[in-house]
Formats: C-alpha cells, sequence, structure tokens
C-alpha cells in the first residue's frame, strides 16, 4: 500500500491522464481533418461534423457531470467514462464512413464530458487546502498544454501514418488511466451512488438549450450568423430552454441536474464567470495562431506547431512556481499579476508585422503563457475553496461550463473578427491602389524591373496581381492585430472580477484533504 503522501500523486497522475486524454482529442484530431475529407469524399461543411458533434456532446453532458457522479457513484462514472471514451476512439479509428465517425465522435464526447470536472474535484478533495495549488497546477498542465502540443502531434502523426492514429493513441493511455483509477481511486462518502428520481425536464431543457447555442457557435460563421433561418431558430431554441432550465431548476425541480443555487456563493459566482474569460482569451487565440502562423507567415504545420510549443512549456512552469508562491502571497494578487502579463502579451501581439522574425513571433507567445499559468491555477483554487466538499463535483460542472462557453464563445467571436475586420481593412487599403495615388504607381511601375533581375518577366496584370496580394496579406495582419487586442480587451475584466474575489480562505467542511 502506497503512502498517503504518495497516494496523493498517483490519484493526481491518473485524474491527469483523463484530463490530457479529452483536451489533446479536441486539437490533435483539427489538424487531421482534410485527410479525413479525402478519405471520406466529404464536403468542407460536412466533414466539420467530426468536431461539432463531439463539442456539442461534451458541452451537454459537462454540467450534469456531478449529479450523474452522484446517481451511480463518482469512482465508477469516471473509470466508465474512460472506457467509453477509449473505445470510442478505437470505433473512431476503425469508421468506414462519415455517418459512422459522426456516430462515434458523439460517443466520445460523451465519455469525455467527465474528465475534466471530475478530475479536477477529486483533486480539490485529495489535497489539503495548502498544497491544492499545486494540485491544480499538475491538473492544469493537462489542461493548458495538450491544445498546444495537439497540433503539432496530430500533424506528425498524420504525416508520418495515417488520420486514422489520432484516434488509436487514445488506447494504451486510456487503458493505463482506467488501470490507475480502479486502483488508487477511492468512493468517499458524499460520493457514493444515492438513489434519486432523475430530473427529466431538467435533463431535456438542458440537452435541448446547450446543444442548439454549441451548434450555433461552431457553425453560425459558415451561415454568416443570424442571416440564416436555422441560425435564428436554435438560437432562439436556446434562449427559451435555458431561461426556462434556470427556472426549473432555481424553483421547481426537487432533485436539480445542475445545482445553481451554488452559485449564490459570491467567490465561486466570480470565478465562474472570470474563468469564461480565460477560456474566451486562451482558446480563442489558441484558434487564431495556426491561422496567423500556417496562412499568413508562410510557416509549415510543423514549423507552426514548434513556434507554439514554448508557450505551452511557459505555461506549464509558471503553474508550478505560481502553486508555490500562493503559500506566501495573496492569491488574488498573484492573479492579477498574471492578468497584466497576459494584456502586456496581446498588445505587443497587436503590433505584429509581416516581416516578424521566429523569436519576435515567439517571445510574446511565451509571456502569454506565462500569465496563463499564473491566472488558471489559482483561479480554480480560490473559485472552489470556499465550498464545502460534498457539493464539490457539482460546483466543478458548472465551473467547467463556463469554460468551455466561454471557450466556443472566444472562437466564434474572434474567428468572425478576423473575418469582419480583414474585409474592412481591405476595403479601406483599397481605395489607395489607384493610379493617382503616387506609392501606388511607383511600386507598380518598379515591379516589372525588380522582378526582372531575379529572372522573372511579369506584365503590367501581373504587378498588379502581387500587389494585391500585398494588400490582402496586409489587411489580414491588421485584422489579426485587432483580434489580439481584444482579446487583451476581454482579460482586463478579471482584473475588474478580483477586486470583488473574497479571500480563498476554506469554509468549514470545506476539502481538507482526505479522498
Amino acid at each position: 500500500m502506497a503512502a498517503p503522501g504518495e497516494r496523493k500523486w498517483l490519484i493526481a497522475i491518473s485524474v491527469m491522464l483523463g484530463t490530457i486524454l479529452e483536451v489533446l482529442d479536441t486539437s490533435i484530431v483539427n489538424v487531421a481533418l482534410p485527410h479525413m475529407q479525402g478519405a471520406f469524399s466529404a464536403s468542407v461543411d460536412e466533414i466539420t461534423w467530426v468536431l461539432t458533434s463531439y463539442l456539442v456532446a461534451n458541452g451537454i453532458v459537462i454540467p450534469m457531470t456531478g449529479w450523474l457522479s452522484g446517481r451511480f457513484g463518482r469512482k465508477r462514472y469516471f473509470i466508465t467514462s474512460i472506457v467509453v471514451f477509449t473505445v470510442a476512439s478505437m470505433f473512431c479509428g476503425a469508421a468506414p464512413d462519415l455517418r459512422t465517425i459522426v456516430l462515434f465522435r458523439i460517443v466520445q464526447g460523451l465519455g469525455g464530458a467527465a474528465m475534466l470536472p471530475s478530475s479536477q474535484a477529486i483533486l480539490m478533495e485529495t489535497f489539503p487546502p495548502d498544497e491544492q495549488a499545486i494540485a491544480m497546477a499538475t491538473w492544469g498542465v493537462g489542461l493548458m498544454v495538450a491544445p498546444v502540443v495537439g497540433p503539432t502531434l496530430g500533424g506528425w502523426i498524420t504525416d508520418t501514418y495515417s488520420w486514422r492514429w489520432c484516434f488509436y493513441i487514445n488506447l494504451p493511455f486510456g487503458l493505463i488511466a482506467t488501470l490507475m483509477a480502479s486502483r488508487f481511486l477511492e468512493e468517499p462518502p458524499h460520493a457514493q451512488a444515492r438513489r434519486t428520481a432523475p430530473d427529466w425536464l431538467g435533463i431535456a431543457l438542458l440537452v435541448v438549450g446547450l446543444g442548439a447555442i454549441q451548434i450555433v457557435l461552431d457553425r453560425g460563421e459558415r451561415a454568416d450568423w443570424f442571416a440564416a433561418a436555422w441560425v435564428r431558430a436554435l438560437t432562439a431554441t436556446a434562449v427559451v430552454a435555458l431561461g426556462t432550465f434556470v427556472w426549473w431548476e432555481l424553483g421547481r425541480a426537487r432533485e436539480p441536474v445542475v445545482r445553481l443555487r451554488l452559485l449564490r456563493e459570491r467567490g465561486f459566482a466570480i470565478g465562474s464567470t472570470l474563468i469564461a474569460l480565460l477560456a474566451f482569451v486562451l482558446f480563442g487565440t489558441l484558434t487564431l495562431w495556426p491561422l496567423f502562423l500556417q496562412n499568413l507567415m508562410g510557416y509549415t504545420a510543423s514549423q507552426a506547431g514548434w513556434a507554439m510549443a514554448p508557450r505551452g512549456i511557459a505555461t506549464g512552469l509558471s503553474m508550478f512556481v505560481v502553486g508555490r508562491l500562493s503559500r506566501r502571497f495573496d492569491p488574488r494578487l498573484l492573479i492579477s499579476i498574471g492578468v497584466v502579463i497576459l494584456v502586456v502579451a496581446q498588445v505587443e501581439m497587436s503590433h505584429f508585422y509581416l516581416q516578424l522574425g521566429w523569436w519576435q513571433l515567439v517571445w510574446p507567445s511565451i509571456i502569454q503563457g506565462i500569465g496563463m499559468g499564473f491566472i488558471f491555477t489559482l483561479l480554480s483554487t480560490t473559485s472552489l475553496a470556499r465550498l464545502p466538499r460534498e457539493v464539490m463535483g457539482s460546483a466543478a460542472s458548472i465551473y467547467n461550463l463556463m469554460r468551455n462557453l466561454g471557450a466556443s464563445f472566444g472562437i466564434a467571436i474572434l474567428g468572425t473578427l478576423l473575418l469582419r475586420r480583414g474585409q474592412l481593412h481591405q476595403a479601406v487599403l483599397a481605395t489607395h491602389t489607384t493610379p493617382f495615388h503616387a506609392p501606388f504607381r511607383q511600386a507598380l511601375e518598379a515591379i516589372p524591373g525588380a522582378m526582372a533581375a531575379r529572372g522573372f518577366v511579369v506584365d503590367g496584370t501581373q504587378a498588379a496581381a502581387l500587389l494585391y496580394g500585398q494588400l490582402r496579406a496586409q489587411a489580414t495582419m491588421l485584422a489579426f492585430e485587432d483580434c489580439f487586442l481584444v482579446a487583451g480587451i476581454v482579460a482586463l475584466g478579471i482584473v475588474l472580477g478580483m477586486a470583488a474575489m473574497p479571500s480563498a480562505r476554506p469554509t468549514p467542511g470545506a476539502p481538507s484533504g482526505a479522498h
């Protein structure tokens, strides 16, 4: 039998494996989509259902994790989720057609949803209050670093072997996670299975509301948002379903599927809001970076991955540093310092230009990673520390729901902003593309001679096309700058929230370390 100190960390490794599996799978598959499209002879719109199906299923189940853990027992539910996720991964890799892989991606999303909130709740209960920041740092490494490593690993696997191995790679890690969780996790009395009547109306409203909003956020941009009737219909459905859900859960349900009353605790309510803002910045900018590096700066997929890797390393290191600093300094102060670091990085990115060298690109992303590491670890512990241990599973479900929604909104809003601002900047720059504008005329006349010196012959039409390509690149660069700056402005909201955040001192009955 392992000693208690050793057992804590074996539990941490067990749940961290599940976290890495779930988060890594979201980003690793993105790179393989073009290869899947060719294998299934699918259109661009059809193949994106491989991502959408997973995100919708995942987003629906996350807020129900606390209730499901109480219904079936946390350990049993956590292990079952790993098994379902791993088996679904095997069937995704073996899928013969698009319909089959979408079906098993739904199953995979249903299984993976429990891993984040359950693992967070387990760690908060396993470690004593003075070690929770270190525990959250360990957990956070998987959550924050996996999305950065995912594209690099996915690109290498797809190019070296096959896109199917992006799913098969989950099998050995899923098996190890299952064995370790079975061996080391224990079931505390308050997390054992309880036979309660299901809140079927609440479940139905939650499924409809979150399913509708996730589909809108993931696919709305392709339909020009509210210009499409189906986007308007699903948005209205989400508003009505979620509004009714809140009314039902707060006032009518005997056994609510989501314990919304936990938001009456001020620290938890503020922390849940702030994690949505942080996820907006993190996942929104994380989605922009591969587009920026590959489409605009001309990096290959592998080069883009290596350029993003230092940020993940910086995040992981800063998490462990701040975990130790939290024993000596007020976590609220450290979080605010992290926000300042993050905003400085975003402002620096808003001054990018097309001739940047590798280090000029990477250094701001390292600063961003350091800021993220400062915020994420302590925000989790500060938000959950004042809650009693018996509600930790339900609280972690709500907390991760807000993180999930913040990420979805960040990806959707910054993606739309990139497109719209690019169009605007291009229209403004195009007003100067006239023979009456001296710099444009001089550049147009100089191109044939400059290209001839390099051994190329171009006429006036080709010279104009080259200038137009430069115009589009500059317009897109300005749009990326706008997005990075907007992300920095959103991050400032975290500082405002920290001003109202109460102390992280646990209340009586809060987690004390026995799991």
